[in-house]
């Protein structure tokens, strides 16, 4: 008998084990898995936008308190109201103006402007509400800009 050992080492690879066809995958099990990643990118995608606009929605109305909150400490501590927004900055009642989530800008927020007093001891009026600049309508259907 002869073994491996024996034969010539060009002549060992035809003797090793013979080939049941060539390893790899068909065009058709590639499309078939692309078909399924897009399936489930379909699916996932519009849940991930819901989810990153139900964020932003939040973060502005989560501003829109401590702006609003800013503003009525303003107007208690100094029995005037602020006449801009950024004097709600100088003051230091805000460390920095937020950064609107839809506009991604901190210049854009709308200050209400009323001649309405808000308390006896206020002897000047100003900004007494803070809106976003936003042009864009809320999954409920309200425009950013009224809340």
């Amino acid at each position: 008998m002869i073994t491996t050992s024996q034969i010539p080492a060009t002549q060992q690879s035809d003797v090793a084990e013979p080939r049941h066809g060539e390893q790899g995958f068909t065009l058709i099990e590639l499309m078939i898995v692309m078909i399924v990643i897009g399936l489930l990118a379909a699916i996932a995608i519009p849940s991930y936008v819901n989810n990153i606009r139900n964020a932003k929605e939040a973060v502005l109305k989560e501003d829109l308190h401590t702006m609003r909150g800013a503003i009525d400490a303003y107007t208690v501590d100094k029995q005037k109201a602020p006449q801009t927004l950024d004097d709600l900055v100088q003051s230091g009642y805000l460390k920095t103006m937020p950064v609107d989530p839809f506009t991604r800008r901190s210049d854009t927020w709308v200050g209400v402007q009323s001649d309405v007093l808000s308390s006896l001891d206020q002897t000047q009026s100003g900004i007494n509400d803070v809106h976003s600049g936003a042009q864009l309508s809320a999954q409920d259907g309200t425009a950013y800009s009224s809340w």
